[in-house]
């Protein structure tokens, strides 16, 4: 998923890969579902934002509040706790347009390629217990499996897929929106999809963002544990940590749990907004299936990064990371890092799908803040008003 989709089931996952590569080009580039699109990293844009300057007791509100005002999303959510371990939540808009209910506090979102840094940290974790070699290729767990014209399992590594450097395409952009609501997919379908369509690029070679990557690195999870890749994400990262509002939901599950803001997608672009709060998210699986909460992904992100999850040198591998265009953004092992106005970085992924946009991060020192908003942005000044709005949350 691009760090946008996270990293990530977006909208139309084909619209979406064409107004990815227009962010792109315009803001520089994001990260994030199932950067699907659907499942699409965050868009990064080229400057974490002057708005950070500006800072002071209410910044990170009057943030969202342009997010509503002047973005048009129905609603905006934060998550913001500082060094010391203070946290504060935000909202804006309505949750529901057509009742106009307040925003939950916190309310569950649907994450979308934030999904990918959970599966890249399972996949580690059995690297540090020695099942997994990130330097073997896919064929030594899934033999015979990925292969297609100019694709072989035998030239792509676990690195490759959780770098985003296999070359393989990326399913996501053959979906549409009907698809990625409604029905139903096997994580082996999703990868058929992929594999009926050329590499995009030889292994190894270039950074190129596809979901395609993390249905694999799933299949790998399943392949060596011999269990479920939820079941497996449950055990080892959400009640490990004490991720209360996080759940990888079940086959046929569309509805989400807990409160939460209801979900708004304009498909065409230029058409009224749907509602898409439920929605069959089997099309994301381990690149954009989970729901969580803003605070949740601040505990993961902080938990991540304080060595809690993963050994030294798989976390060391984890942050190793690779530029991604021009934008100051760069893609590890399921992790990205981007700069902040106010100097240094904030680690983190993004997310997209249908519905629901989430982007943010945790800094070295502690600072965590993360964003969600309740329709994907379509247009350049509100892609870069959210990657704004978490640059305001931390440097503020």
């Amino acid at each position: 998923m691009r760090a946008r989709t996270g990293q990530n089931l977006r909208s139309s996952t084909r619209r979406d890969g064409r107004r990815r590569r227009a962010v792109s080009a315009a803001a520089a580039m994001a990260v994030g579902v199932m950067t699907l699109g659907v499942l699409a990293p965050p868009a990064a844009s080229d400057s974490a934002a002057p708005a950070a300057a500006a800072a002071g007791p209410d910044a990170v509100q009057r943030a969202l509040n342009t997010l509503v005002r002047d973005d048009g999303m129905p609603a905006a959510l934060a998550s913001v706790k500082d060094r010391n371990g203070r946290a504060r939540t935000y909202t804006a808009g309505v949750g529901d347009l057509t009742t106009g209910s307040k925003v939950p506090r916190d309310g569950q979102v649907r994450i979308g390629s934030n999904t990918k840094a959970f599966t890249a940290v399972v996949v580690l974790q059995l690297v540090g217990e020695g099942k997994i070699d990130l330097d073997a290729f896919v064929d030594t767990y899934l033999p015979g499996l990925v292969r297609g014209e100019g694709i072989d399992g035998n030239r792509i590594t676990v690195r490759h897929l959780l770098q985003h450097t296999s070359g393989l395409p990326d399913y996501g952009v053959h979906l549409d929106d009907d698809e990625i609501r409604n029905r139903y997919f096997e994580p082996r379908e999703l990868l058929d999809l992929a594999l009926d369509h050329p590499a995009d690029a030889e292994p190894g070679k270039t950074w190129g963002y596809s979901n395609t990557n993390y249905i694999l690195a799933g299949l790998i999870v399943q392949k060596v544990t011999g269990r479920p890749l939820a079941e497996e994400m449950d055990r080892r990262i959400i009640q490990r940590i004490g991720l209360r509002h996080t759940y990888f939901p079940a086959p046929g599950e569309m509805t989400v749990r807990e409160p939460h803001p209801r979900g708004y997608h304009r498909s065409p672009e230029d058409g009224p907004l749907r509602d898409f709060t439920e929605m069959d998210p089997s099309a994301g699986w381990a690149a954009g299936q989970l729901i969580s909460t803003n605070s949740d992904l601040n505990r993961f992100f902080t938990a991540l990064l304080a060595g809690r999850l993963l050994p030294a040198a798989q976390l060391a591998e984890m942050r190793t990371t690779v530029p991604v265009g021009t934008s100051g953004l760069r893609y590890g092992l399921g992790l990205t890092s981007r700069t902040l106005s106010c100097g240094g970085v904030y680690w983190g992924h993004g997310g997209d799908i249908a519905g629901y946009e989430t982007r943010g991060g945790v800094t070295d020192d502690g600072r965590a803040a993360n964003v969600a908003v309740t329709s994907i942005p379509t247009d350049e000044a509100a892609v870069r008003h959210v990657s704004e709005a978490v640059d305001t949350a931390l440097c503020g």
